[in-house]
Protein backbone atom coordinates (compact mmCIF):
# COMPACT_ATOMS: atom_id res chain seq x y z
CA UNK A 1 0.00 0.00 0.00
CA UNK A 2 1.38 3.44 -0.78
CA UNK A 3 0.58 6.44 1.08
CA UNK A 4 -0.58 9.47 -0.15
CA UNK A 5 2.02 12.80 0.77
CA UNK A 6 0.87 15.69 1.77
CA UNK A 7 2.05 18.62 1.33
CA UNK A 8 0.86 21.81 3.38
CA UNK A 9 2.19 25.82 3.04
CA UNK A 10 1.53 26.80 6.58
CA UNK A 11 4.43 24.04 7.27
CA UNK A 12 6.78 26.22 5.17
CA UNK A 13 8.84 28.55 7.89
CA UNK A 14 10.55 31.42 5.95
CA UNK A 15 12.75 33.87 8.63
CA UNK A 16 14.81 36.36 7.88
CA UNK A 17 17.25 38.45 10.06
CA UNK A 18 15.70 36.68 13.36
CA UNK A 19 11.39 37.76 12.02
CA UNK A 20 9.26 34.94 10.66
CA UNK A 21 7.51 35.92 7.67
CA UNK A 22 4.00 35.46 7.57
CA UNK A 23 1.18 36.69 5.67
CA UNK A 24 1.63 35.68 2.15
CA UNK A 25 -0.34 36.13 -1.13
CA UNK A 26 -2.51 33.16 -2.60
CA UNK A 27 -0.55 31.41 -5.31
CA UNK A 28 3.13 31.48 -5.24
CA UNK A 29 4.23 32.81 -2.07
CA UNK A 30 7.93 31.75 -2.23
CA UNK A 31 10.97 31.39 -5.16
CA UNK A 32 14.14 30.26 -4.00
CA UNK A 33 16.63 29.93 -6.97
CA UNK A 34 20.67 30.00 -7.69
CA UNK A 35 21.82 32.47 -10.33
CA UNK A 36 23.60 30.43 -12.34
CA UNK A 37 23.70 26.91 -13.76
CA UNK A 38 26.00 24.52 -11.45
CA UNK A 39 27.86 23.36 -14.62
CA UNK A 40 28.22 24.52 -18.16
CA UNK A 41 29.32 22.78 -21.25
CA UNK A 42 31.36 23.77 -23.39
CA UNK A 43 32.16 20.93 -26.99
CA UNK A 44 35.59 21.27 -29.03
CA UNK A 45 35.19 21.40 -32.71
CA UNK A 46 35.98 17.74 -33.21
CA UNK A 47 32.80 17.17 -30.47
CA UNK A 48 34.51 16.75 -27.31
CA UNK A 49 32.68 17.67 -24.69
CA UNK A 50 33.66 19.46 -21.39
CA UNK A 51 31.63 20.43 -18.30
CA UNK A 52 32.85 23.55 -16.27
CA UNK A 53 31.71 23.87 -12.61
CA UNK A 54 30.52 26.94 -11.72
CA UNK A 55 31.59 28.40 -8.14
CA UNK A 56 28.95 31.10 -7.88
CA UNK A 57 27.07 29.99 -4.91
CA UNK A 58 24.62 32.89 -5.25
CA UNK A 59 20.91 33.47 -5.05
CA UNK A 60 17.95 34.90 -5.30
CA UNK A 61 14.58 34.71 -2.68
CA UNK A 62 11.12 36.13 -3.80
CA UNK A 63 8.34 36.14 -1.51
CA UNK A 64 5.16 37.55 -2.35
CA UNK A 65 2.61 39.32 0.20
CA UNK A 66 -0.80 40.72 1.34
CA UNK A 67 -0.53 44.09 1.00
CA UNK A 68 -1.74 43.96 4.53
CA UNK A 69 0.89 41.44 6.06
CA UNK A 70 2.54 43.10 9.12
CA UNK A 71 6.14 41.66 7.69
CA UNK A 72 6.08 44.32 5.18
CA UNK A 73 6.70 47.05 7.64
CA UNK A 74 9.37 44.97 8.97
CA UNK A 75 10.99 44.14 5.80
CA UNK A 76 11.11 47.64 4.98
CA UNK A 77 12.67 48.88 8.01
CA UNK A 78 15.15 46.27 7.46
CA UNK A 79 15.77 47.70 3.92
CA UNK A 80 16.01 51.19 5.25
CA UNK A 81 18.60 49.92 8.17
CA UNK A 82 20.45 48.44 5.22
CA UNK A 83 20.46 51.29 3.07
CA UNK A 84 21.62 53.81 5.93
CA UNK A 85 24.33 51.44 7.59
CA UNK A 86 24.42 48.24 6.59
CA UNK A 87 23.16 46.47 8.95
CA UNK A 88 20.00 45.32 7.27
CA UNK A 89 21.50 42.00 6.12
CA UNK A 90 20.69 38.63 8.28
CA UNK A 91 20.17 35.21 7.43
CA UNK A 92 17.98 34.08 5.38
CA UNK A 93 16.09 30.76 5.97
CA UNK A 94 12.88 28.23 4.25
CA UNK A 95 12.04 25.37 5.69
CA UNK A 96 9.18 22.52 4.82
CA UNK A 97 8.66 21.14 7.52
CA UNK A 98 6.71 18.51 6.25
CA UNK A 99 8.90 17.54 3.85
CA UNK A 100 12.63 17.75 3.70
CA UNK A 101 13.33 21.00 1.55
CA UNK A 102 15.27 23.63 2.86
CA UNK A 103 17.03 26.60 1.45
CA UNK A 104 19.72 28.78 3.67
CA UNK A 105 21.79 31.92 3.15
CA UNK A 106 23.98 33.28 6.35
CA UNK A 107 23.89 36.58 5.00
CA UNK A 108 21.22 38.17 2.93
CA UNK A 109 19.58 41.56 2.10
CA UNK A 110 16.76 42.89 0.07
CA UNK A 111 17.58 43.82 -3.10
CA UNK A 112 15.16 46.43 -4.05
CA UNK A 113 12.09 47.39 -2.24
CA UNK A 114 9.05 46.71 -3.74
CA UNK A 115 6.64 48.67 -5.90
CA UNK A 116 3.61 50.10 -4.19
CA UNK A 117 0.26 49.51 -5.69
CA UNK A 118 -2.87 51.05 -4.49
CA UNK A 119 -6.42 50.22 -5.85
CA UNK A 120 -10.03 49.20 -5.08
CA UNK A 121 -8.76 46.04 -3.87
CA UNK A 122 -5.88 45.08 -1.50
CA UNK A 123 -2.81 43.76 -3.52
CA UNK A 124 0.37 41.88 -3.39
CA UNK A 125 4.19 42.83 -2.26
CA UNK A 126 6.95 41.18 -4.06
CA UNK A 127 10.25 41.23 -1.80
CA UNK A 128 13.48 40.01 -3.69
CA UNK A 129 16.19 39.26 -1.59
CA UNK A 130 19.76 38.59 -2.27
CA UNK A 131 22.55 36.07 -1.08
CA UNK A 132 26.25 35.35 -1.93
CA UNK A 133 25.97 32.11 -0.71
CA UNK A 134 23.03 30.00 -1.13
CA UNK A 135 22.57 26.56 -0.27
CA UNK A 136 19.61 24.50 -1.41
CA UNK A 137 18.02 21.14 -1.43
CA UNK A 138 15.19 20.12 -2.44
CA UNK A 139 13.78 17.59 -0.93
CA UNK A 140 10.08 15.51 -1.45
CA UNK A 141 6.52 15.39 0.74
Amino acid sequence: MTLTKTYNFKQVATIFNGHEISGFAEGTGIVVTRDEDAFTLTVGSSGEPVRSKSNNKSGTMTITLLQSSDSNAILSGLAELDELSGGGQGPFLVKDNSGGSLAVAESAWVQKKPAAEYAAESGNREWVFRTGNLSHFIGGN
